[in-house]
């Protein structure tokens, strides 16, 4: 397809476009991990891969990608929301109730592991500045391949989980001052340290300025133009404080992957995190397979011939390294040597970042291109050995468990769930709360009012913005692992619908919900409601109750007729069995 002068990629981005739409639903079908089969991709349709082959096949030409540089601007855009989903995930909240593990944990296993991987590249001839960017890179691990995994296997709510996203989470901060000590490095001044401190201030100014004004900046926006409940608004919205606050860290000389990561978590302790994550899912799933994509298309795999021995030596030796460290930083944190073991193999491989560090890193002269793509093919191959490794650990971590319970950390048990997501946050939904509250029972409560849950925000960051009808945001609140749903909204199409959408994606949840009238009360329960209270049944019965009483009744009767015409009435809404 010939070029378009006014869109010279269009070929590029519309062979990606299709091959995302094929190979999303596969990679998740076979139960792939999405970064490695975009990882693996990129390397078959790029030009290192099916590039080669165009001379003897030329209709490989068609499905080849010749030209990386043509989605080059829409990866980093998926390094961008990457960056901005880290932000929303680390609230101040959070990170203070792990924090133990968050600035304990994490900072010595980044530490020690880079000082470890450092002195070993230094070893091997490598230039100071090199070694240096090296050994921090190679520290850090793959958030979106561990998440994946933990995720996957419902392991994230275990204590190895916690403590596994802990130190990602402090990973997650220490790329921002690897970026910074890049643009110091690429000076090529020799008394960088020096320089590296100012820079970091200079940043920690920049920081602290766009924090603290972006702020009030921020919550007014969202307040102003949620009005109207727009979808489309939020959309707009959301996107314009990423790409906009990064937009001003540029301009201050920072990254733009700062500016992304500053505005997540300027929006991680508002009343609109949940639903930002869920507008901003699709967009940083398809950018980021077209990020990986594009890492894959910069592999050479011909680089193996020239390494045939180090390579297959270098990825186990990653592993070897960082899980001996990251292991024993578990043990000292309490778990046993099988356990910590597992947590080690686990957080063994490198990470999504390298690519971006190294890709600078090689640009600016500061280590070679060879190196740049020996160390590629390390991070990648340790990226596809991650799922093996881990089966591993786990392996290793039963059979210790076996033979060594005594020296447990905490069982293996899931942390304590069995909250109430309450739907609806109007005089019902905040009497529930109340009465919840009261009983020591913990909730999250979702309403679609920007105004009501602005004016009623608080209590621990329970109420929150969103449409309840939306998978991804119920499963941010873990509805699936929920004592009971409760429906407590005014509108009754939007209480049907939600009811379809929450029965569709989680079968197994008790749904208790609020009916208008009896035909409401009928339609919830055939769309999958556990029990429904009908509002006009319900003052109906108890005014009756009311004069039965009066006209001499015993109590005792009188509860027992109204109580058999709710039972004759909602029985009649009920849906008939085939």
């Amino acid at each position: 397809m010939p070029a378009h002068e006014s869109l010279p990629f269009l070929r590029e981005a519309l062979l990606f476009l299709a091959l995302a739409g094929m190979l999303m639903p596969l990679l998740q079908r076979l139960k792939i991990n999405q970064v490695l089969g975009f990882l693996a991709a990129g390397v078959v349709v790029g030009p290192y891969g099916a590039g080669l082959w165009i001379a003897e096949h030329p209709w490989l030409a068609r499905v080849a990608f010749l030209r990386p540089e043509g989605v080059a601007p829409l990866a980093e855009l998926g390094v961008l929301f990457l960056m901005f989903m880290i932000g929303l995930e680390l609230s101040a909240a959070r990170l203070w109730a792990l924090r133990r593990w968050v600035f304990g944990a994490g900072s010595a296993q980044v530490l020690l592991c880079a000082t470890a991987i450092g002195l070993c590249a230094r070893a091997f001839g490598n230039p100071g500045a090199a070694s240096l960017l090296l050994g921090l890179v190679l520290s850090l691990s793959s958030t979106a391949v561990v998440m994946q995994l933990l995720s996957e296997r419902r392991a994230l709510g275990y204590p190895l989980g916690q403590a596994a996203f802990s130190i990602l989470m402090l990973q997650d901060l220490a790329v921002v001052p690897i970026f910074i000590l890049i643009s110091v490095l690429s000076g090529g001044q020799s008394n960088w340290l020096p320089l590296a401190g100012a820079a970091l201030a200079k940043s920690i100014g920049a920081i602290l300025v766009i924090y603290l004004a972006g702020r009030p900046a921020v919550r007014l926006l969202l307040r102003t133009f949620l009005r109207q409940r727009q979808p489309d608004v939020f959309v707009a919205l959301t996107l314009l404080i990423a790409l906009g606050i990064a937009a001003l860290t540029a301009l201050a000389g920072l990254s733009l992957a700062l500016g992304a990561f500053l505005a997540g978590l300027l929006l991680a302790e508002t009343e609109f995190r949940h639903e930002m994550e869920t507008v901003i899912a699709p967009f940083r799933s398809l950018l980021m397979g077209l990020f990986f994509l594009s890492v894959g298309m910069q592999t050479d795999l011909r680089a193996l011939a020239d390494t045939p021995l180090w390579l297959p030596l270098s990825v186990p030796g990653l592993f070897a390294i960082k899980a001996f460290f990251t292991g024993t930083i578990l043990r000292i944190g309490g778990f046993s040597w099988g356990r910590a073991l597992e947590g080690g193999l686990l957080l063994g491989q490198g990470g999504e970042f390298a690519f971006i560090v190294v890709g600078q890193a090689v640009a600016a002269h500061l280590m070679s291109p060879a190196l740049g793509q020996f160390i590629m093919l390390v991070v990648a191959f340790s990226m596809f050995a991650t799922p093996l490794a881990w089966r591993a650990g786990r392996a290793f971590g039963d059979w210790w468990q076996l033979r060594h319970p005594d020296t447990a950390l905490r069982r293996e048990e899931p942390l304590p769930e069995g909250h109430v997501v309450i739907v609806g946050f109007g005089r019902v939904g905040r009497m529930l709360a109340q009465i919840l509250d009261g009983q020591g029972t913990p909730y999250v409560a979702i309403d679609n009012d920007p105004q009501l849950v602005t004016s009623l925000r608080g209590g621990g960051g329970r109420l929150h913005y969103g449409d309840a009808g939306a998978h991804a945001l119920l499963k941010t609140l873990h509805a699936e692992s929920a004592a009971a749903i409760v429906l407590t909204m005014d509108d009754s199409a939007s209480a049907l619908h939600t009811t379809l959408a929450i029965r569709r994606d989680f079968a197994s949840v008790p749904i208790f919900a609020r009916a208008r009238d009896e035909r409401h009360a009928g339609a919830l329960l055939r769309a999958g409601a556990t029990q429904v209270v009908p509002e006009t049944l319900e003052s109906g019965l108890q005014l009756s109750g009311f004069v039965l009483q009066r006209l001499g009744f015993p109590d005792s009767a009188a509860a027992q007729v109204i109580d058999e015409e709710r039972e004759r009435r909602i029985a009649q809404t009920r849906p008939r069995k085939a």
